[in-house]
């Protein structure tokens, strides 16, 4: 029995709607974590961070796409208004965007959190970040678990997705030195805000 059951039971065990945070650096398996507890709970669904993404056009306009991942790069204030809704409007239907990384680009109103969805399982790197609109966020949550991982294992992940998707080895292992391990770092720096550490 995985070691997140007891502890999503008791969160779960009030019987009104809950909205489960999980974050971590890029690369430690958030998303795997997320998708393994929405798909093992009737009633539940995944809901990214990632779909909150800028799209590559606004990055460009604003000169930020060569660091797309950054805390910059994501439309915090309409993620944190989508997580009010799903909280608030309990008896209609939320939409909200999810992130095809096929394309690297958000797809609005991909995810349905219906009223009879009674946990959410919303997963990103800046949960419990210190900057606005974050703290928000995370007041909007009713947990955050921090997922922890060996670095070395971490860094070999993400520079296998990065091929996966379309890089070369010399630009996957170059966005990961630029991008990844300054996110990690920001990341890493706040595990003791968390609720609860998995270590993976």
């Amino acid at each position: 029995m995985p070691s997140w059951t007891d502890r999503l039971d008791a969160l779960r065990s009030t019987g009104r709607r809950v909205i489960l945070g999980i974050t971590g650096p890029p690369g430690a398996g958030k998303t795997t974590l997320a998708e393994q507890i929405a798909a093992g709970v009737d009633g539940a669904v995944h809901l990214p961070m990632d779909g909150f993404h800028l799209a590559d056009v606004e990055l460009r306009r604003l000169g930020r796409l060569d660091r797309k991942g950054a805390i910059d790069t994501f439309d915090g204030y309409g993620y944190l208004a989508v997580l009010q809704r799903i909280r608030t409007q309990t008896t209609e239907t939320v939409y909200a965007p999810a992130f095809d990384r096929v394309i690297e680009q958000p797809i609005a109103g991909a995810i349905a959190v219906t009223p009879d969805v009674r946990l959410v399982v919303t997963e990103g790197n800046y949960l419990l970040d210190d900057d606005d609109p974050w703290p928000a966020v995370r007041a909007s949550l009713d947990e955050v678990w921090f997922v922890d991982l060996a670095a070395a294992e971490r860094r070999r992940r993400l520079v296998a997705r990065h091929i996966e998707f379309g890089k070369s080895p010399e630009q996957a292992e170059a966005w990961v030195d630029a991008v990844d391990e300054p996110n990690a770092e920001r990341v890493a720096a706040l595990k003791g805000n968390a609720d609860w550490v998995l270590g993976l």
